[in-house]
């Protein structure tokens, strides 16, 4: 014990600086885990939390007794999964090409193009996207004026998941790129040069060095994805979808369901539990993925 304080009185100027970081986590990532409670009771605005009466698991029932929510648990896991699939193997190829790319100038205006759509609202994105798909936008139209019947995509819904695949490529394939552009650039340099020496094309040397000494960061960045494939992206889908029934059959996600569902029943004990339910699920994945990660590939393991 009194090395520890030792430790921390001698280094006391580089801990007091985590304290802002720890006080924010304590506040926002810790505190509002009393709020856990509200999924198992009836609550009541009026009472508050502690003395709003308990029902056990009745919220949970409420969820997975409701009619079709197999295909909202379904459509949830799969986007999640094309999402998490392409978005790794097209933030892996640009990280691959902006490495490639000497020219320093042109490489940095290269890669803020590429990134510049992470930081875009997807309220403005659907704004856009109904302009270009919707009944009168340009693909729309273009398609029309080939002599096809206007697709409709707005009532269409088995066009939609490729869609948001590819806005969410669009949208997350660049930001993507920084941490494996990072990895990249950190590799030992000399295992290049030898590889150039013994006469290894550039093809080559991307497949049989850089690829495999990605692998443990993308094992790792992908064990961390896998832990939120339960939960949906509400603010990409709702802003794009909104309550627009028609698309729901391959749309509709756990979240936008909850948020549908709070707003129609004002039923906050439901919507808390689901997301308890969301939470402990993508726990359990993460520590299954990690599981069989360390047997397959143990320094990928993330813990």
């Amino acid at each position: 014990m009194k090395s520890v304080f030792k430790e921390l009185w001698k280094n006391k100027l580089l801990y007091g600086m985590t304290v802002p970081a720890i006080i924010w986590i304590l506040i926002f990532n810790y505190y509002p885990m009393y709020g856990v409670l509200i999924a198992f009771k009836e609550y009541s605005y009026k009472k508050g939390i502690w003395n709003s009466p308990w029902v056990g698991l009745k919220n949970f029932e409420f969820l997975f007794h409701y009619n079709g929510v197999g295909k909202i648990f379904f459509n949830t896991i799969f986007l999640n999964l094309l999402f998490l699939i392409f978005t790794t193997f097209f933030s892996v190829l640009l990280a691959l090409v902006f490495v490639e790319i000497k020219n320093k100038a042109y490489n940095k205006l290269v890669q803020t193009i590429a990134i510049f759509p992470h930081f875009v609202s997807w309220t403005v994105v659907a704004m856009f996207l109904s302009g270009i798909i919707g009944s009168s936008g340009i693909v729309s139209k273009l398609i029309e004026n080939m002599g096809s019947e206007n697709p409709m995509f707005y009532n269409n819904a088995s066009a939609w998941p490729l869609i948001l695949v590819l806005l969410k490529i669009w949208q997350g394939a660049g930001y993507g790129t920084i941490v494996y552009v990072a990895a990249i650039t950190g590799l030992d340099q000399e295992i290049y040069e030898a590889a150039i020496v013994d006469g290894a094309t550039r093809l080559q040397r991307v497949t049989k060095i850089t690829l495999p000494l990605l692998k443990t960061t993308i094992i790792m960045l992908t064990i961390m994805s896998i832990g939120k494939i339960f939960n949906g992206d509400f603010g990409m889908i709702y802003a794009i979808v909104g309550d627009n029934a028609a698309l729901y059959p391959t749309t509709d996600v756990v979240d936008t369901f909850v948020y549908r569902a709070l707003r129609q029943m004002n039923n906050l004990g439901m919507s808390t539990a689901t997301s308890l339910f969301q939470s402990v699920v993508g726990l359990i994945l993460v520590f299954a993925s990690n599981a069989f990660t360390k047997k397959v590939e143990p320094d990928a393991a993330i813990f």
